[in-house]
């Protein structure tokens, strides 16, 4: 009994860990920093993420483990935009801007909530490629490229 109840806990913790964090008030000041003020909620051990909350706009910053900025969006709830923010913010692409280059399938999702998902293909001379989708990311038949 005790080993069950043990897993129910492991198996909600999560759903508690979400809850927290969608009702935690979030940093609005940071963004750009190779080591902000901020919890790092990246779902890689490879790169570090930043949520920022300013506006009602919510900014997240991709970092990798030696605390480089590799790029930033902003998230509106219903579009994400690309900030000129990090050494790869010129190889992200986002559904909204034309002419960005989508980045490889094979990448690592690095963050995901409900308004946005950020996956990282690493490349072979060090730089990186991200691509951002937007639409319920939790859920992956919710989570599009968005471009029609």
């Amino acid at each position: 009994m005790k080993s069950v109840l043990r897993l129910m806990s492991f198996a909600l913790l999560p759903l508690a860990a979400h809850s927290a964090f969608a009702t935690e008030k979030l940093p609005s000041s940071g963004l750009g920093q190779s080591w902000p003020n901020a919890p790092d909620v990246s779902a890689s051990p490879d790169y570090h993420v930043y949520v920022f909350e300013r506006g009602g706009l919510r900014y997240v910053q991709v970092n990798d483990v030696s605390g480089t900025v590799r790029a930033a969006v902003v998230s509106t709830g219903s579009d994400v935009i690309g900030l000129p923010i990090g050494v790869d913010a010129s190889r992200l692409a986002t559904p909204s801007e034309a002419g960005t280059v989508v980045a490889d399938a094979a990448g690592v999702t690095v963050y995901a909530d409900q308004a946005v998902k950020l996956v990282v293909s690493p490349q072979a001379d060090g730089t990186a490629r991200l691509q951002a989708t937007t639409g319920d990311c939790t859920n992956p038949r919710e989570c599009s490229w968005g471009l029609q």
